[in-house]
């Protein structure tokens, strides 16, 4: 087995609060209606949206490496911007990976938009490290997921709001 880590810090023209409100609050109902492509659907399993709760999302087979994911939140701190999950299920858990773990940090900008920044911690199931690839295909899903947020709340300024 081997630990790795991957972060990145993205800026996002868009408000922290709608930000937040849209991906930490509300993503299971917004990623299938920004990315119809990729999520087919997703939903709270157990919980309130809080930490606790367990999420499904499920995808198309345009997502090669699985058909769903199942996560769990273990914080969701509204007054830091701060949300933290474990994907349980699916996805790469059980093929390449024992654990992943995710951390969002939202911070404020001073152009008026916000910074994200994301750290993915990940054990191997086997003793490689993640390939170049698999943490740049990792990398650009996340970037393709909040820069479609960002188009959607900035096309729909009253979303969110």
């Amino acid at each position: 087995m081997v630990a790795g880590c991957v972060t990145l810090k993205q800026e996002v023209a868009v408000g922290i609060e709608r930000l937040w409100k849209a991906t930490a609050c509300d993503d299971h109902n917004l990623l299938p209606k920004v990315l119809p492509d990729f999520f087919v659907s997703a939903e709270i399993v157990e919980g309130n949206g809080g930490a606790g709760t367990i999420r499904k999302f499920n995808f198309r087979p345009a997502v090669k490496v699985a058909s769903f994911i199942k996560d769990h939140l273990e914080v969701v701190d509204h007054e830091s911007h701060l949300v933290k999950y474990a994907v349980i299920e699916g996805g790469l858990i059980g093929q390449r990976l024992k654990s992943q773990m995710f951390e969002v940090r939202y911070e404020v900008s001073g152009n008026g938009g916000c910074v994200v920044k994301t750290k993915v911690e990940y054990d191997t199931l086997d003793d490689k490290p993640l390939s170049e690839q698999e943490l740049e295909e990792l990398k650009g899903w996340l970037v393709q997921v909040l820069k479609a947020t960002e188009g959607y709340l900035l096309a729909n300024p009253s979303a969110y709001a």
